[in-house]
């Protein structure tokens, strides 16, 4: 290990990238989504095409005031105020001083551009080629290693169905969990949110265990 950083300037490093990226975009830093999204990126795409046709909060519900009156009228108990053509906005009666400032977005930032997340992940593959091949240590591996071998199996059917059943249980939990841990633990964590620490809490709680049983129990 002594080849690696040392650890406070890998905690160091881990932290500028996940407040830079915070004060940039006002998101959180995770991976496991960017990986969901360029996936399905026809669907992303089509959502972010949608997203640009609306990018006026406020003629956004003029048009869906719109589309309401259209659709259900001005009956008894509806609304008096006739449908406002799009693009147009119309203040009621009551709105003298209004409390809310109608070029404030009432919503979050959306999601991160598709391409600034497939720039993630490539950014991610091409880091740690660039440090294996620099350091000397690259070179094609076709198993886990010693360690994996000697605690799990040496058996490289075995190796592989192992890895790949491991790799689903990881995906579909850190899809139930919202997030993995660098969504978690570095960005939620680092925002005190009460679910990244539970479920942080979790992620390590759990590792340990494991580990515990790998090389004590085992």
């Amino acid at each position: 290990m002594s080849s690696y950083w040392p650890w406070w300037a890998g905690a160091a490093g881990l932290a500028l990238v996940t407040i830079n990226y915070t004060l940039i975009t006002d998101r959180s830093f995770g991976v496991s989504s960017a990986w969901d999204r360029v996936l399905h990126w026809r669907r992303e795409r089509r959502l972010e095409r949608m997203d640009e046709e609306f990018t006026d909060d406020r003629a956004l519900v003029d048009a869906l005031a719109a589309a309401t009156a259209e659709q259900f009228g001005t009956g008894p108990g509806a609304s008096t105020v006739p449908p406002v053509p799009y693009g147009e906005s119309q203040l009621l009666e009551t709105d003298v001083e209004p409390t809310v400032s109608e070029n404030t977005s009432t919503t979050g930032p959306g999601p991160a551009p598709l391409v600034t997340q497939a720039a993630l992940l490539i950014s991610i593959f091409l880091g740690g080629l660039i440090a294996a091949v620099t350091s000397g240590r690259f070179h094609l591996r076709y198993d886990m290693g010693p360690g994996f071998r000697s605690l799990v199996t040496a058996n490289p059917t075995t190796m592989i169905a192992l890895l790949f059943v491991g790799g689903v249980l990881v995906g579909f939990g850190t899809r139930l969990a919202g997030g993995c841990s660098s969504g978690h633990g570095l960005s939620g964590c680092g925002r005190l949110r009460p679910v990244s620490i539970v479920a942080t809490a979790v992620f390590f709680g759990t590792a340990i265990v494991v580990s515990f049983l790998l090389w004590k129990v085992i």
